[in-house]
């Protein structure tokens, strides 16, 4: 429901809103995932407990997906910043939305989708990881 009234807010946004590296990010992944047949369920599903950028179906698996973009390798991979406490958040965000959708018996997995969008470039670099991860509850 949550993610139903976000929707509609979005749609009071000025169109010529600048989109943000993040947004521009995610909106990219969304476009590589349905490229490689998988079904993207829903975007920013959010809980109290944290956030899901991406839920996918991959075949019969629920696919959780982190989306981390940067503008460049400096601080290094995008991928680096999903450290063992924004795992254990997206775990218990995982959780929480199986078990609301009636699919706690389901398949699933944790993939990255690690992003660089260097300036001047015109299309990202895109790393996927599959798998990237194990469910963190403790």
């Amino acid at each position: 429901m949550w993610h139903r009234i976000k929707r509609i807010f979005r749609s009071f946004l000025p169109l010529h809103r600048k989109r943000s590296l993040g947004e521009l990010g995610e909106a990219a992944a969304v476009k590589f995932l349905k490229k490689k047949k998988y079904n993207v369920i829903e975007r920013n599903v959010t809980f109290d407990v944290g956030e899901i950028d991406i839920v996918a179906v991959d075949g019969r698996t629920v696919v959780f997906v982190e989306v981390k973009t940067r503008k460049s390798r400096q601080k290094g991979e995008p991928w680096e910043a999903v450290d063992l406490a924004k795992q254990k958040k997206i775990s218990q965000a995982a959780s929480i939305y199986l078990n609301k959708e009636n699919l706690a018996d389901q398949k699933s997995r944790f993939d990255i989708i690690s992003i660089t969008w260097l300036e001047g470039q015109t299309k990202p670099e895109i790393e996927h990881l599959i798998d990237a991860f194990e469910a963190r509850v403790d």
